[in-house]
């Protein structure tokens, strides 16, 4: 198996599994209980926030953990919201956000709040400046996504952060592809509050946390014990909390080489795809991009047929978010960047890890090119193309 779909999920690594086990087995005590078995789980949870705070410039207290980025993007828009509809109820997103933002504004705007999509270019970035311009005296939020999950396109968080702070204005960001890809400093950038994600980085499912600026006045997201300092009830997820950690320890050790090694690898295989196969295009910026990251659509044809023979080679791809799967609607994001619907609906995303190698990525061109090159045969809308092409000459 040739696995390229790291921006779904990724392989929970050795150690992380290892740091997990005890807390499983022996140290399974609860971590609000009294006692040494308890007291031991609790300064696991405790050493766990600190490490991750000191990875993004936080302080232990402004650290929550949650069950992943789904959760964390709720809480954050949710919360913000109700702490601030006194102030106003206008929130700016953007419109290539992942749904877990996109849905929660939509239930936002059936309590009344008026959300503020922004476009973004045909590279998928935001405009500073638009964005500024549409802040209003009613402006309580902003929520753009430090990296997009289908594109890798790394948005200007540090500009955002700094035009928000300088307007009194609130800003989140879904770091849930960034966090461990890329250096994330949330006082540097700015930042009020902040997603995150364990599966993304190899750690494991399940787990994630929220970072919420120390002195924001912000309510508790699920009811029902005094968790999290009252703001996140119910018994803390320890084995997962520890693998978090441990993987993030592992991210920041080996950030620096496995970026570099990724790509490397990426931008041969844009190059590769490029020049092999015509009719195709690179989607997302192309240098201001997550490391891993490598989308394009490929025209006259659909990309699920794509996976699907991908996958019967073993190779694992996808089209889109792994959130969206299933659907029949073509990438929200793409369109947004301005494509056409079947421009949109050919697109293949594969993303890289540093366990790939260069070898990997030939046998996956070479099927490539193969596979589209049957679908174009199958395709009445290529043979139409061809037809008019050869008219013109």
């Amino acid at each position: 198996m040739i696995y390229l779909d790291n921006a779904a999920t990724t392989r929970t690594a050795p150690e992380v599994v290892e740091a997990m086990l005890p807390f499983f087995t022996e140290q399974y005590g609860n971590p609000s209980a009294i006692y040494s078995l308890g007291s031991a789980a609790g300064k696991a949870v405790n050493q766990a926030k600190r490490t991750i705070a000191g990875a993004i410039g936080a302080k232990q207290e402004e650290i929550y953990f949650t069950a992943g980025g789904t959760e964390s993007d709720n809480w954050a828009l949710k919360a913000a919201a109700e702490a601030c509809e006194e102030k106003g109820k206008h929130i700016i997103t953007t419109k290539i956000e992942h749904h877990a933002i996109l849905h929660t504004c939509e239930y936002l705007e059936g309590k009344g709040f008026e959300i503020t999509y922004l476009d973004v270019d045909q590279d998928g970035l935001v405009d500073p400046a638009v964005l500024e311009a549409a802040i209003r005296p009613d402006t309580i939020l902003i929520s753009v996504m430090f990296a997009n999950n289908e594109v890798g396109t790394m948005e200007p968080v540090q500009e955002i952060g700094a035009i928000a702070r300088a307007r009194g204005v609130l800003f989140h960001t879904d770091a849930v592809q960034a966090f461990g890809q890329v250096p994330v400093n949330v006082q540097e950038m700015k930042i009020d509050m902040l997603s995150a994600s364990g599966h993304k980085m190899n750690g494991p499912k399940g787990v994630g946390f929220l970072y919420i600026r120390s002195g924001l006045k912000m309510t508790s997201f699920i009811h029902g014990g005094a968790q999290e300092r009252n703001r996140r009830a119910g018994t803390e997820n320890v084995p997962g909390i520890v693998g978090l950690e441990a993987a993030v320890v592992r991210a920041l050790a080996r950030m620096e080489e496995k970026a570099a090694k990724e790509i490397r690898l990426r931008d041969y295989l844009i190059d590769r795809i490029e020049k092999e196969i015509p009719y195709c295009r690179l989607n997302g910026h192309r240098t201001r991009r997550l490391p891993g990251n490598v989308n394009f659509s490929f025209r006259f044809v659909e990309g699920e047929s794509i996976l699907i023979m991908l996958d019967m080679k073993g190779i694992c791809g996808s089209s889109g978010s792994a959130c969206t799967s299933g659907s029949l609607d073509p990438s929200h994001v793409l369109l947004a960047m301005g494509l056409k619907h079947e421009e949109a609906r050919g697109s293949l995303r594969l993303t890289l890890s540093g366990e790939n190698t260069r070898e990997e990525l030939d046998l996956v061109v070479e099927e490539l090119k193969r596979i589209v090159g049957r679908l174009r045969e199958m395709s009445p809308l290529y043979e139409d193309f061809i037809r008019r092409e050869g008219s013109k000459r």
